[in-house]
């Protein structure tokens, strides 16, 4: 008897609590996931975005595991208009998600919390990982125009956006000196 009330209680509870529980995200509660993001930036792509990823709102949010809010929006790059989805991690912008063809062909990272297989994330300095910025870099372009953009070392997809203070003309690249003290302030994925 005692059993038939208790499921007489819990029973409103629980059918007035499913459409509040279809929108919990369960796989963030995957002891795996308890500890923190565990995106990390490789050759083939941004946790499970890779090439091959649909450029659509779904599939993005799968592979992200649902721990993003995303948007998506139009620009124009080249004379072509793109799609894109930003994903944002409590209102702040983490990723912002390019495509063409129907499919990821440019993911840049902004979340100083997710780093490349080898360690290198937002705030990592030019000095850890060059000598030099001839033969790795070159000046950033459209939207990167202030910033210099280098390979990552070993890398056919990856490449680090970095910046910093620099008063020199522009349309130069600063000196070696200089970019020593610059950080980087975007990992770039590129199919």
């Amino acid at each position: 008897m005692k059993t038939l009330r208790t499921f007489i209680c819990v029973l409103p509870l629980a059918l007035g609590g499913c459409s509040t529980l279809s929108s919990v995200n369960w796989s963030s509660a995957y002891p795996w996931n308890w500890f923190g993001s565990s995106l990390e930036v490789s050759e083939n792509g941004v946790g499970d975005i890779t090439a091959s990823t649909p450029l659509d709102e779904q599939a993005i949010n799968d592979a992200l595991g649902g721990d993003y809010h995303l948007r998506s929006g139009m620009k124009t790059d080249k004379g072509n208009i793109v799609r894109y989805f930003e994903a944002l991690k409590d209102k702040q912008l983490a990723l912002v998600v390019n495509g063409e063809n129907g499919t990821v062909s440019r993911i840049d990272v902004l979340d100083s919390d997710i780093a490349t297989d080898k360690g290198v994330k937002i705030g990592t300095p030019f000095s850890e990982l060059y000598d030099k910025a001839f033969g790795n870099c070159v000046k950033g372009s459209d939207d990167d125009i202030s910033g210099v953009e280098c390979k990552a070392p070993g890398s056919q997809h990856i490449s680090f956006l970095f910046n910093g203070e620099w008063s020199g003309p522009e349309g130069l690249m600063p000196a070696d000196d200089t970019l020593k003290k610059w950080k980087v302030s975007k990992v770039i994925w590129r199919r």
